[in-house]
């Protein structure tokens, strides 16, 4: 990169993805500032950081140290609409304007890129990747799509050469990597309004995996079809129990809090008695793909592969459980999920019913963009039917304006759970107050639901004091 700039600005900065590049550079010794749509959690933390952040599109509001083309450099998200005023001037004025995927392609150029995409599963198995390879393999730097609770944040500076990073579809910003391994989660459709139909879906991934270096590894999840054709790299498959693919789980044991014990399979090797700091079936699933893609690249021992599982503390938003007290009998467990995809809402639910068969569950859930909504309307309503009770919320809107005829009523008219309805934001805390205390709860959705997260769980645990 061209070192006679020292300044970098985001628009978009507020964005997961973005604001860990923002922090690497800023770590890196970078001047950094930028902007966002509204202040966040993500936002306040990059400030306390010393990072300049603004919340109004407003050429006026760029500070004057990031105006000079010749020392700053733009990186812009592509969630930022087209006409975005500061973007717009930036481009006009010779600023050398790029993706964040296309400059974490560039921070890969000469590291061992350890790649995870899918269009579900990414963020928790790319985060399993970094810190199986900070504790088994005692190197590694990352950049996540989620908040690390094992390193809290999103950012990962280790020693070595490895670099894992969460491969995003949208845009076909994975395109921009070139990874020396990869592993390949789901390959389901969405973004339809970025691709158009599941075929181009499914090229795009195939693109990918064509990309990994020769002499490179591709880990794909049993039951994916790519037509990659390349005799220079290795290629397997993975699957959470079955016995006839190169990676999997056996001997599955689970306690009353949902935790799993299990011996993890590998080509010639097997490591007994490993138990996973985080519950949940399809977490020993992603769990399965993070240690398989670790493997490709090598570990120390069979003994800190199970210590690197056994202290695995997950992810924000994440299966993420803020109530889950087995000491208090009759209590409410509570957990949230950023689960905004048909198949991704499906395999959350699966998993909470298997953890807790007995138990009443109800799902909150926001759509999150209209054309998801109108796309998938049918599937969300498959996957929410899994619930014993469904409350839905407006549709999150993020980047797009709203589709006529296009709102949540489209999910809940197919929900066959009798009991569903729809609730505003402002009524969710009280709805929340008059649940009886026993059930499961779960809030999902990849909007602003979980600005709810802390209120509901402080509720539930208020509730629960006057049970057991």
């Amino acid at each position: 990169m061209n070192e006679t700039k020292n300044s970098i600005y985001f628009v978009g900065i507020g964005g997961i993805g973005m604001s860990a590049l923002a922090r690497y550079f800023r770590h890196a010794g970078w001047l950094v500032a930028g902007y966002d749509r509204t202040p966040s959690p993500l936002t306040a933390a990059l400030e306390a950081e010393g990072i300049a952040v603004h919340y109004e599109d407003s050429v006026d509001r760029i500070p004057e140290a990031f105006r000079d083309p010749l020392k700053t450099r733009v990186i812009y998200t592509p969630a930022v609409p087209v006409d975005h005023t500061e973007l717009c001037w930036f481009r006009t004025q010779g600023f050398e304007v790029l993706k964040r995927s296309q400059m974490l392609g560039l921070l890969g150029e000469g590291r061992r890129v350890m790649a995870v995409a899918g269009t579900h599963g990414k963020t928790t198995t790319t985060t399993m990747v970094a810190h199986f390879n900070a504790v088994a393999a005692g190197e590694g730097s990352a950049f996540l799509g989620g908040l690390s609770k094992n390193f809290d944040s999103n950012l990962v500076l280790g020693a070595g050469l490895r670099m894992a990073v969460e491969a995003d579809e949208f845009d076909r910003s994975f395109l921009q990597l070139h990874p020396q391994s990869a592993v390949i989660t789901s390959v389901d459709p969405d973004h339809l309004d970025i691709y158009g139909t599941y075929e181009a879906v499914r090229e795009a991934f195939a693109q990918f995996a064509g990309q990994i270096t020769p002499g490179g590894t591709l880990i794909l999840k049993k039951g994916i079809e790519l037509p990659v054709e390349r005799a220079d790299i290795r290629r397997y498959t993975y699957h959470v129990t079955d016995s006839g693919v190169d990676f999997h789980a056996e001997n599955l044991r689970v306690d009353g809090g949902g935790y799993y014990t299990f011996d993890l399979v590998f080509p010639g090797r097997r490591i007994e008695r490993c138990r996973l700091g985080i519950p949940g079936l399809v977490n020993v699933e992603n769990c399965v793909a993070a240690a398989a893609l670790v493997w490709s690249e090598g570990f120390v021992s069979d003994e800190r592969m199970r210590e690197a599982i056994a202290t695995f503390r997950g992810v924000q938003r994440r299966f993420d459980f803020w109530v889950n007290d087995p000491s208090v009998a009759g209590g409410t467990i509570y957990m949230d999920d950023y689960a905004h995809h048909p198949a991704e809402l499906r395999a959350m639910l699966s998993s909470v019913r298997k953890m807790f068969p007995e138990r009443e569950l109800t799902v909150i859930f926001q759509p999150h963009l209209y054309t998801r909504t109108r796309d998938f309307a049918p599937e969300f309503a498959e996957a929410l039917s899994l619930a014993d009770r469904v409350w839905l919320l407006p549709i999150y809107p993020a980047r797009e304006l709203p589709i006529p005829g296009v709102a949540s009523e489209m999910i809940l008219d197919g929900i066959t759970t009798p009991r569903k309805r729809l609730i505003s934001k402002e009524r969710l805390l009280e709805e929340v107050a008059a649940l009886a205390t026993g059930g499961v709860l779960v809030t999902a959705g990849a909007g602003d639901i979980d600005r709810f997260c802390a209120p509901v769980a402080a509720l539930v645990q208020r509730k629960n004091g006057g049970v057991g």
